[in-house]
């Protein structure tokens, strides 16, 4: 019996181990290539735009109707960039801005597929939100 209770014990312990949430994923978009970041979070990097939610590259992400998004300018330089809406629905875009830690927010009001570019860059820094 004493051993049964000295092996439960310590499956009851092994569970609980398993079961904590402790993690060692950033929870801000401050190196690219990272992800783990909030949704809603997007890196402006030297020539590219990731998302500093899941890390994809061009930037992919899914937020809800009423949030907002934040590109935040990332190991940039002194190279400019910007957010602009290149189809419909379309958001208000950015200035063309240049320096590490510059952000530009926008809060997404309707449903629908935003996709963006950087005026600078054209084709080659594009990414896309999707509102639900």
């Amino acid at each position: 019996m004493r051993i049964s209770r000295t092996w439960l014990l310590a499956a009851l312990a092994g569970a609980a181990v398993g079961c904590s949430s402790s993690s060692n994923t950033p929870t801000s978009p401050t190196s690219p290539g990272t992800g783990g970041g909030p949704v809603g979070s997007v890196i402006v990097g030297d020539i590219f735009f990731q998302s500093g939610h899941n890390g994809t590259k061009p930037a992919q992400d899914t937020v809800a109707v009423g949030q907002m998004v934040t590109w935040t300018w990332t190991n940039t330089g002194s190279t400019s960039h910007s957010v602009l809406s290149t189809s419909s629905p379309s958001f208000t875009s950015s200035d063309i801005l240049t320096g590490n830690g510059q952000t530009y927010t926008f809060t997404f009001t309707q449903p629908g597929t935003y996709h963006y570019s950087c005026a600078v860059h054209g084709s080659l820094m594009t990414g896309v939100v999707v509102v639900q």
